[in-house]
């Protein structure tokens, strides 16, 4: 078999399997599936989905973006304009609000919650009691950012920010007083970033102009590992959002389907390092965007920095 049949025959089965994903209620998955949690931006739905790509559970979340299962078992996730967290029996137990919007949030490993007001441009470190115990402004007061000035942003273990700049096209790290120490181009528009175990930065990039795609560059900057575009057969990169790079080097990326791209591609793409897909994750019946996700069957403590994603 020619390798120009082999890829034809892929690129078919890959369609096959989007158009019955959108034609009939019956999630549709290629390779071994994953139980996990997700956030659907476009609904305002944050979901538990078997490892057989059922339903299991779901929450209402205006336009959550970002996610984490805790240790005790709760999910902290934003809500638009605001942080919440929800028990498996949906009381609520933490929820922080704001007149800003708000893209990214994070437990950390003294009970404070981070999160970062994308208008406003603050980066606060929030009390269980919901005072707020730090404040990072990166924009002089009174100054809207605007919707695309920040999206998901992390507090690394050093006391350090990650932050995605979307509008901006780029990632920013900034020290524990604000001050930007490194900043990583990121054509297509920031929308995600984690800091790795040996010291890399991986970064996931939206639909703007060089973007659709997830990237991870050493301490100097280089870009050592990409996937882009329409470069996995039979698979099209629309809007890269939420990722999880997992403990045996894969990584698991979200494909969010809006600005006109509901039910195109799949949802959710697992890839080894050399890029090959071994799994892929669909239902377009029940979701729409897919912005953030987590594996449940991938064990680990989110405070500690032990999840990455």
């Amino acid at each position: 078999m020619s390798i120009r049949v082999f890829l034809a025959g892929v690129i078919a089965l890959n369609l096959a399997f989007s158009a019955l994903a959108q034609e009939t209620n019956v999630p549709v998955q290629t390779g071994q599936g994953h139980r996990f949690v997700c956030t659907d931006y476009s609904q305002g739905k944050v979901f538990i989905v078997s490892a057989e790509g059922k339903v299991e559970w779901e929450y209402a979340a205006p336009s959550c973006n970002d996610l984490w299962v805790l240790p005790n078992g709760n999910f902290l996730f934003n809500t638009g304009h605001g942080v919440r967290e929800v028990t498996r029996e949906k009381k609520v137990v933490f929820d922080y609000q704001s007149k800003s919007e708000i893209y990214a949030c994070q437990r950390l490993a003294n009970g404070h919650t981070f999160l970062g007001e994308c208008n406003s441009g603050r980066l606060l470190e929030v009390a269980p009691d919901l005072k707020i115990v730090k404040e990072i402004r990166l924009l002089p007061e009174g100054k809207d950012g605007g919707h695309s000035y920040i999206r998901n942003a992390r507090r690394l273990a050093n006391g350090h920010y990650l932050v995605a700049h979307y509008g901006d096209q780029a990632v920013r790290e900034y020290d524990a007083d604000g001050k930007v120490v490194k900043e990583i181009p990121a054509l297509g528009g920031s929308h995600s970033v984690a800091r790795l175990t040996n010291g890399n930065t991986i970064i996931s990039c939206g639909d703007r102009p060089g973007g659709s795609r997830v990237f991870e560059v050493d301490k100097d900057g280089k870009t050592i590992w990409e996937v882009k575009g329409d470069e996995l057969p039979g698979i099209s990169l629309k809007f890269m959002a939420g990722f999880q790079r997992l403990p045996n080097g894969n990584t698991v990326m979200s494909n969010w389907l809006g600005h006109g791209q509901f039910g195109k591609a799949p949802h959710l793409i697992e890839v080894t390092p050399d890029k090959k897909v071994v799994w892929t994750f669909a239902d377009h019946k029940t979701m729409k965007t897919i912005s953030s996700i987590q594996l449940l069957d991938v064990p680990g403590d989110v405070t500690k920095g032990e999840i990455i994603h």
